[in-house]
């Protein structure tokens, strides 16, 4: 069984054969009330053991951190502020039903499904169809939502790190303000603020409430703003500010439009940082990746822009090209390479060289809630898998 948390909803699933066997379903957090939280999550599981046909083997599900994930407890969170001091989740899911409980980041179990049955195998598939000998072994998987969150995947293994911290990108510097974290500007309450501010309205307090506000693009729901107290005037959502760019809603324009590309270039600067030291292909999730389209563009320019030396020449931001997997002609170039021949030094023969460094990026294959599904089926079926005997 699984849960995706989220500092909104909880939505609960089982897998079975790397495949959903039941419908998903879906409690609100209750994010300020611990009891009725962990009510939520025991009442959420409960019902989807009720919908399955033999009993379940473990419960494996995403969490936000920081946690101590491998004892299973939960410390100081941000957007569930009840689970301050640390709660014994794990132990408590244990306790009840009997299982062993395997909890994890929502960004790494994203990445790891995105990894495993999604983004990555369709990559690699295409990358076949069109004739390449490349192959991409790793992924980092970012969410972009209430909060901004990552995970990598390194040779088909999800790498948390020695202390279980790897990829919290949210806590990368701010390019527009080295003061502040990352996610301040990449975040549905960047976009709602950003808006605000370039409507020439007080971004005072301004957030994007929670819910169906936090998600835009076709697949959400119609919202509306969220009134702000007091009889003032209504606070927008970030899919308020999404209507607006897109003209479904009437509004400041160019003020949404503005606030998309201020999230495009905080994030191809984060971004770009992560390549740096990660190489790998990328995928993107979360409420505010069906916005791609006003946001890929300027992600995409600081990823493949440039520093300046000191002397004014420039060098590349990147080693590597950074290419659209949702444009069709981006990814035909990315596909294509330039690939050739080249002779061997004192030898008649040649070998093949492709001297282009490149990866692609793109929006999840699979949607985030079934991709933290399917790697939590995959992190519990590792964590389960024998251990090799090692002998000095």
């Amino acid at each position: 069984m699984t849960l995706d948390a989220g500092g909104t909803n909880f939505e609960f699933s089982a897998i079975r054969g790397m495949k959903e066997c039941v419908q998903p379903i879906t409690f609100p957090s209750e994010s300020h009330d611990l009891d009725r939280c962990l009510g939520n999550i025991l009442r959420g599981f409960e019902t989807i053991k009720k919908q399955l046909d033999a009993p379940p083997a473990a419960i494996s599900f995403a969490f936000p951190g920081p946690a101590d994930y491998i004892n299973g407890i939960i410390g100081d969170l941000g957007n569930l502020p009840a689970f301050r001091g640390g709660v014994a989740l794990g132990p408590m899911l244990e306790d009840h039903f009997g299982l062993p409980v395997f909890i994890n980041n929502d960004g790494d179990l994203f990445a790891y499904g995105e990894a495993m049955h999604g983004f990555l195998p369709e990559l690699n598939h295409k990358l076949e169809q069109s004739g390449s000998r490349r192959r991409f072994r790793n992924l980092i998987g970012l969410t972009l939502g209430t909060g901004f969150g990552g995970g990598i995947v390194r040779n088909g293994e999800l790498f948390l790190g020695d202390n279980g911290a790897a990829g919290e990108v949210w806590l990368l510097r701010n390019s527009s303000d080295p003061d502040v974290f990352a996610e301040e500007h990449i975040s549905a309450r960047a976009v709602t603020r950003e808006y605000l501010v370039a409507a020439g309205e007080s971004a005072f307090g301004a957030h994007s409430p929670a819910g169906e506000g936090n998600t835009v693009g076709a697949e959400s729901p119609a919202a509306g703003g969220n009134p702000a107290g007091g009889g003032g005037p209504a606070v927008p959502t970030a899919l308020d500010v999404y209507r607006i760019a897109t003209g479904a809603s009437p509004g400041n324009r160019e003020a949404a439009l503005q606030a998309f590309r201020k999230l495009g270039q905080a994030l191809g600067a984060a971004l770009a940082d992560v390549l740096t030291v990660i190489d790998a292909p990328v995928v993107i999730g979360g409420g505010l990746s069906n916005a791609w389209p006003l946001f890929f563009p300027e992600m995409l320019r600081q990823l493949n822009g440039h520093f300046t030396m000191a002397d004014g020449s420039r060098v590349p931001r990147l080693e590597v090209n950074a290419y659209n997997m949702e444009d069709p002609e981006s990814l035909s170039t990315f596909t294509s390479g330039e690939a050739r021949m080249v002779q061997v030094p004192f030898s008649g023969r040649k070998v093949s060289y492709d001297p282009a460094k490149s990866i692609v990026v793109g929006v999840s294959r699979l949607g985030t809630s079934k991709a933290v599904a399917l790697g939590a089926f995959a992190f519990a079926l590792h964590a389960n898998r024998p251990q090799p005997n090692f002998h000095p």
